[in-house]
């Protein structure tokens, strides 16, 4: 900017400047006082470069402008505008300039019939005509939330609390603080996803907010919006605008702004609005930084239609289709079940005959058909709402209603991610999170009832073994051959096993094989992933030779359960492998053939490299149980994990060893 109005100060009287800037002073709102000053001169013309213009600079930050402007004022004066920002390489863009296409022929006067007066060369009458009468700020409130000043202390992933202390759906502060509540769900932007979602986070907010409005760094926003219903978006996105419905209980941060109507009456219209090609076509013009926040929000020009009904009902259906989405994966706080069960839920599971008319594969069929119609259904609404309203804004001469398939954001059935679900959810069962007999989350803090586990009953002692082979008569692969026979019965066990491996794709001779080495070598990855760093089912794993392996439920947790892990489960592991390793031994001296005594030479390798690693790990697990570590599940996952890291075991004749009894996070 200085550069810009010092050069112009330089100036004669008709007299050109030339630069080459970034093109962020043509669009944000700081910018606009200079737009001003630079608008009293003529832009005479301009190649709009945009991103990789330079093959020196790379990445979509450097946004450039090439431009000539004369210290002269002439009535309608008609500079020249190459529009070169869709080309993403150095030649591409020449090759556009040279073609002489994307040219426009404007009258710099229309910037100014645009709030904030943005150097928009390229748009047409139909779209200046549009920004003449009412604006979404006319309309409804677009709001900023709160700055935390540390997010690491006042933000938590739902799944990381004890959900009892959650305050869900609460209407407004003051219930909210009678609650006794301390966490609430909080928008905080996310991916691109329309219409209902991204609902990840709970904020601190107990006692109206008392620890986060005390806390140096932090600033409160907009407090009296907290708990409204409203339509949410990422301020800040590397894509189109996606705006997504917040219905009433949650609190908001700065990069999960939200619009709250004037008039609720207009909340749907306005969601299906913002959520169209015009809005995109509009933020092209008020905010191509991608920098969505309430200022360019709010100019959004609105026409309300008389097809209003008619939009309401498709955006309600979109919602709800979204929603119904959202709700079908387990890192949803409304999930209820698995999507292969649902169907079976209705029937129940105590009917053998019921229970045999479903499979695992016939299942995710039905499952692949819901997630097909959900997509279709959604990307027709899309389009038509499109084709509504670009015929309610005249903008058939400069768009097309098509919606293309990436941005239609409900999920199409994925046979190996949802057989990883499924497996998820039978885990969650096994550690009673979840129940075959009732609906819903059952257990993740709060006060164990055991009578709501009927028809397969979680573990016991919150610690489940995987081991590489078959030692212990409860491990992992065991009981989940047992859930999935009383799910689906016991005449189709060996179907559906088969069914999973092959979607599993691991190695092994069987299905029970390739499903072991999956608990073994993948499912904390997957876990990690789902849960995105913050696992809620943690893995005592004592190294690279699977030596001893055993997952454990976080919320479940208590000061004695790294006591039970080593007595119940790694003693008894290195019991059998010391006993496996005398069979080996046995066989060598026994053997029949050489590839038998080969064989067996290769299980006393392995054992005795097992054996040496769960020697270490167990003094290492012998120091925490002695401890008795307490957790708070407020702290979240990463400060309570990170008791269990780091454990020094000191060998004779070696240094001090660092032992981490739980599997790094990366």
């Amino acid at each position: 900017a200085v550069f810009i109005e010092r050069c112009k100060a330089m100036l004669k009287a008709n007299g050109y400047q030339a630069m080459i800037t970034m093109h962020s002073w043509m669009f944000l709102s700081s910018y606009e006082k200079l737009r001003e000053k630079i608008l009293l001169n003529d832009i005479v013309n301009m190649a709009h470069l945009g991103a990789r213009a330079f093959e020196e600079i790379g990445g979509e930050v450097v946004q450039t402008t090439s431009f000539v402007m004369r210290k002269s004022c002439i009535a309608d004066y008609k500079g020249v505008y190459c529009r070169l920002i869709e080309p993403n390489t150095q030649n591409g863009k020449e090759e556009m300039f040279l073609s002489k296409k994307n040219r426009y022929n404007t009258d710099q006067s229309n910037f100014s019939k645009i709030p904030g007066n943005p150097v928009a060369y390229w748009v047409g009458k139909q779209v200046l005509k549009a920004f003449e009468g009412s604006l979404l700020g006319d309309y409804g409130y677009p709001k900023q939330g709160f700055a935390t000043g540390d997010n690491n202390t006042f933000l938590r992933f739902w799944q990381e609390v004890d959900v009892t202390k959650i305050g869900f759906e609460i209407g407004n502060r003051e219930i909210a603080n009678q609650s006794g509540k301390k966490w609430f769900p909080c928008n905080k932007g996310g991916s691109f996803r329309r219409w209902y979602g991204n609902n990840n986070y709970l904020a601190n907010w107990e006692a109206d907010g008392k620890e986060m409005t005390e806390f140096k760094g932090s600033v409160i926003r907009n407090p009296q919006y907290y708990f409204r219903q409203g339509i949410t978006w990422s301020s800040l996105t590397s894509g189109k605008l996606s705006m997504r419905y917040s219905p009433k209980g949650s609190l908001f941060e700065s990069k999960g702004s939200v619009c709250f109507m004037k008039n609720e009456d207009n909340l749907w219209y306005i969601l299906g609005l913002m959520n169209t090609e015009i809005v995109s076509n509009m933020l092209s013009v008020l905010s191509p930084t991608l920098d969505y926040h309430e200022g360019p929000i709010s100019r959004v020009p609105i026409i309300i239609s008389d097809k209003k009904e008619q939009i309401e009902i498709i955006v309600k259906q979109n919602v709800e289709i979204c929603k119904n989405d959202w709700d079908s994966f387990e890192t949803s706080w409304n999930f209820n079940t698995h999507p292969f069960l649902e169907n079976m839920s209705a029937c129940g599971y105590a009917d053998e005959d019921i229970t045999q008319k479903f499979t695992v594969k016939s299942s995710f069929s039905s499952w692949e058909d819901i997630c097909n119609w959900r997509f279709n259904t959604l990307k027709s609404n899309e389009e038509e709402l499109n084709r509504i309203f670009i015929d309610i804004y005249g903008l058939q001469d400069e768009l097309t209603p098509e919606v293309e398939d990436k941005d239609v954001t409900v999920r199409k059935a994925d046979l190996s991610r949802d057989i990883r679900s499924f497996i998820s959810y039978a885990v969650g069962c096994m550690f009673g999170r979840y129940s075959l007999d009732e609906e819903g989350l059952i257990y993740a803090g709060g006060e164990w009832d055991s009578s709501r586990y009927k028809t397969f009953f979680p573990d016991d002692d919150n610690c489940i073994p995987i081991t590489d082979e078959e030692y212990f008569p409860d491990d992992i692969v065991t009981r989940f051959v047992e859930f999935v026979k009383i799910v689906y019965g016991a005449e189709t066990l060996e179907e559906n096993l088969d069914f999973i491996a092959d979607a599993l794709g691991n190695k092994g001779d069987t299905s029970r094989e390739v499903i072991r080495n999956y608990f073994l070598k993948d499912f904390y990855a997957d876990h990690l992933k789902v849960y995105q760093k913050r696992p809620i089912y943690w893995p005592f794993d004592s190294g690279k030779q699977n030596g001893f392996k055993a997952l454990i439920y976080m919320h479940r947790y208590d000061a004695d359960t790294v006591g039970r892990v080593r007595t119940d489960y790694l003693h008894r592991a290195q019991r059998y492998v010391e006993t496996a390793m005398q069979s080996a031994l046995y066989t060598i001296d026994n053997a029949s053939s050489a590839s038998e005594k080969s064989k067996a030479t290769k299980a006393v390798t392995k054992y005795t490299k097992q054996l040496a690693e769960m020697k270490i790990y167990d003094e290492a697990i012998a120091h925490i149980a002695n401890k008795r570590i307490e957790i708070d599940l407020d702290d979240g996952v990463k400060v309570n994990y990170a008791k269990f890291q780091g454990v020094e075991v000191a060998q004779e004749g070696k240094k001090t060893l660092k032992v981490d009894l739980l599997a790094k996070l990366k």
